[in-house]
């Protein structure tokens, strides 16, 4: 979350009520065609690569209501009767629907900086509650949260930016752990803790040039994140089968450091402590030799580290250790990110990614050997587990028509001529790359909200709301 002390929102398309969640409405349209740029509720997506939970099919989607009424392989599509509306995508890829865990919108409160219109057309944002110190030992604050519907909770082990949102320690975590145990649902955790001021990293005869990027890497070690999950897994034990807190869930946000703090969590796994991790594009993408002094874009919390250490993420995340991919946008306005000034203590911390997740990833992943199932797999199918989205995540019967069809050969530069829909896309330190796989179209429970460029002109999302547990 870096600096950005705002309420963290899960980027996922709409929902309706239905066993696993209700939603609120974000406003009633009457007319199906501002939702969908295609006029039809039922009709078939087509495709030579649609990638399912049983591997990648050639085949087609059918598409009934906003939900998947089948899936269909080869040619047997063809003939059916029922098949009057087709959109056939070729040797495009189709995909389940992205699920961001970890993404910042700052609306309300500093839509400035992004807000719901530019940061996610026709999608929905699900809650996750804050814990902090004045609600953490307080369970009927806590119970509160999470019957209104938050989807699992939020903290710091470190000061978050802002002081609306405070840090919390093990005894924090221990207590949430406990209300979050009756309701089934998650504790995501910015796992790093400060072990000694900052200025004592800044020593005499070292480089200590605000502009270099070295210089504000050694204020945030690995140390911090190692110190924060040794602290965190002297409670993780609650939540393992037959544990005070069994039911409730830990997972780290956003990890950086591949040495110690991977390693420690691997072996709280092992222990049956119920914990996952998750890392972010740009620590896959990036490293820290490459950020040229005075390029504040790159600021973030935990921040990028050294190209051996990125090597070592992605391997994590090939071989499952790492459970998941997060995009952690987290935008501001151009001012705070002091890009004449170039200081990187001071400038405002956070990389702003929202739009470029999935070619970032299949990018950088496609020279390890990633296939489009691991894509699906870090991007839908585990986020949504996570998110207690059961509805979501894979091209299934019965789950939402929730979809993204996508071109992996495609080749594209991120510069200002290219089409970006972030509020601020100059801030993002993915301008000026050269990145492979276009999106050409999303579809959200069934509406068709993305087309080669064109959205729907009304945003029909909703909110997600966790439905609570019948014996509460």
């Amino acid at each position: 979350m870096d600096q950005d002390g705002t309420s963290d929102k899960l980027e996922v398309p709409t929902e309706e009520d239905n066993d696993e969640e209700r939603a609120i409405s974000w406003g009633h349209v009457s007319d199906r065609s501002e939702c969908s740029l295609l006029p039809h509720s039922h009709y078939w997506i087509a495709s030579n690569r649609i990638v399912t939970t049983q591997g990648v099919v050639s085949g087609a989607v059918e598409v009934k209501e906003g939900k998947i009424a089948s899936v269909v392989k080869g040619e047997d599509w063809k003939g059916d009767s029922r098949t009057k509306q087709i959109i056939d995508y070729g040797d495009a890829v189709v995909m389940p629907g992205l699920v961001d865990v970890h993404v910042h919108l700052d609306d309300p409160g500093r839509t400035e900086w992004e807000g719901f219109p530019s940061g996610t057309k026709s999608a929905a944002a699900g809650f996750w509650g804050g814990l902090v110190p004045e609600n953490a030992f307080n369970a009927t604050s806590l119970e509160a949260l999470l019957s209104a519907g938050a989807l699992g909770l939020k903290s710091f082990m470190c000061p978050s930016g802002i002081n609306d949102f405070p840090m919390t320690n093990a005894s924090h975590i221990k207590a949430g752990l406990a209300v979050l145990a009756k309701y089934k649902r998650p504790l995501l955790v910015h796992a790093e803790m400060e072990q000694d001021a900052q200025a004592n990293y800044l020593e005499d005869g070292m480089n200590n040039d605000p502009r270099s990027y070295s210089t504000y890497l050694r204020t945030r070690p690995p140390s911090w994140e190692e110190a924060a999950i040794r602290e965190l897994l002297t409670v993780s034990g609650d939540t393992a089968p037959g544990g005070p807190a069994e039911g409730a869930h830990l997972h780290v946000v956003h990890l950086s450091d591949a040495a110690s703090s991977l390693q420690l969590l691997k072996e709280a796994k092992g222990s049956g402590h119920s914990v996952t991790v998750e890392t972010c594009p740009h620590y896959l993408a990036f490293s820290s030799e490459e950020i040229e002094d005075g390029d504040t874009r790159f600021k973030c919390s935990p921040p990028i580290r050294d190209a051996a250490n990125r090597e070592i993420l992605w391997k994590a995340v090939l071989e499952g250790d790492i459970d998941m991919l997060s995009s952690d946008h987290s935008p501001s306005v151009p001012e705070l990110k002091l890009r004449e000034e170039g200081n990187f203590l001071k400038a405002w911390g956070g990389i702003s990614s929202l739009q470029f997740v999935l070619p970032v990833t299949w990018s950088h992943g496609r020279k390890y050997g990633v296939s489009l199932e691991q894509v699906a797999l870090w991007w839908s199918e585990r986020p949504a587990k996570l998110s207690g989205q059961e509805s979501k995540g894979s091209i299934a019967v019965g789950k939402q028509a929730d979809i993204v069809v996508w071109e992996p050969d495609v080749e594209f530069v991120l510069n200002k001529d290219h089409p970006t829909y972030l509020k601020h896309p100059s801030i993002s330190a993915y301008m000026g790359t050269k990145l492979t796989g276009k999106v050409l179209a999303t579809f959200v429970r069934g509406n068709l909200v993305y087309e080669d460029g064109k959205h729907a002109s009304a945003a029909c999302g909703a909110t997600l709301l966790s439905k609570v547990p019948a014996d509460l």
